[in-house]
């Protein structure tokens, strides 16, 4: 019998599987990590599929042939690449302004924060998903930019703007956000129209949510109660302890609806 080969999927929409493929690359099973189930294509190479994998797995493993795709996966496997938004990188497009934007240093050293924001941030939400959380970056929204982040999770939808704290006292208003003596930002305006902006393309509620990286202290003004804000080091208590909403297959239907762009642009 041919030797098999174990890989790990590549992009974020595949996070989590291990593959296991015959000499010429075609696949044979896949391990997913978090649900701990080795789906099974080629049966007859069941055993073998077993002994590769055996260094990888842990506790009590399933095993069977692949589940049943279910509407969201249809509609996610339908998808042309150029279309879903799930593998994009946090703060995408500002790798992008970075290579080829302003060359002024004082643009460049804003550009460079946002982006250590947007990926500090970033990497708090994707940590999520193996409590039933899915995360987007960087969804296009016709007229308004893009949302930094877009998190679907048990306890809802949320639009995620993200500003870096700078290490210093932050104070969110109804409207600005002010990071020490630094020219207020409209983050706060910015993320409910986003938010409403979302809400209506994915006929969800969508929660406008305020993410400041790396701040020294956040006051937050007693008349703002519709906006949540967010922390790197509190969000994930804050989020796992908030009411659930969402059942999963709500989370995964609004998923495979938010990745892909022809949502946004159609709003």
């Amino acid at each position: 019998m041919s030797p098999l080969k174990v890989l790990p999927s590549v992009g974020r929409a595949g996070r989590g599987r291990l593959y296991v493929n015959l000499p010429d690359g075609q696949a044979v099973a896949w391990y997913d990590r978090q649900a701990n189930r080795i789906s099974v294509l080629a049966d007859d190479q069941r055993e073998a599929i077993l002994a590769a994998l055996r260094p990888y797995l842990s506790g009590t493993v399933s095993i069977g042939p692949p589940p049943v795709p279910t509407a969201a996966d249809l509609r996610r496997l339908a998808l042309p690449p150029d279309a879903d938004l799930a593998p994009n990188r946090p703060g995408e497009t500002l790798l992008g302004e970075l290579e080829h934007g302003p060359a002024g240093t004082r643009a460049r050293h804003r550009l460079r924060q946002d982006l250590a924001a947007q990926q500090r941030m970033g990497d708090v939400l994707e940590a999520l998903e193996p409590d039933g959380w899915r995360t987007l970056h960087c969804v296009p929204l016709p007229g308004l930019g893009r949302i930094d982040h877009l998190l679907i999770g048990p306890a809802g939808v949320f639009c995620v703007r993200t500003a870096p704290g700078r290490r210093q006292r932050a104070a969110v208003g109804d409207l600005l956000l002010t990071v020490g003596r630094a020219e207020p930002r409209p983050d706060p305006r910015w993320t409910r129209r986003a938010a409403a902006r979302a809400t209506r393309a994915l006929a969800a509620q969508v929660t406008p949510a305020l993410a400041v990286v790396e701040a020294s202290r956040i006051d937050v003004a007693p008349t703002v109660r519709d906006l949540q804000i967010l922390q790197p080091l509190t969000a994930p208590a804050t989020l796992k302890g908030a009411p659930t909403t969402l059942k999963p297959p709500d989370v995964e239907a609004l998923y495979a609806l938010a990745r892909d762009a022809g949502t946004w642009l159609a709003g």
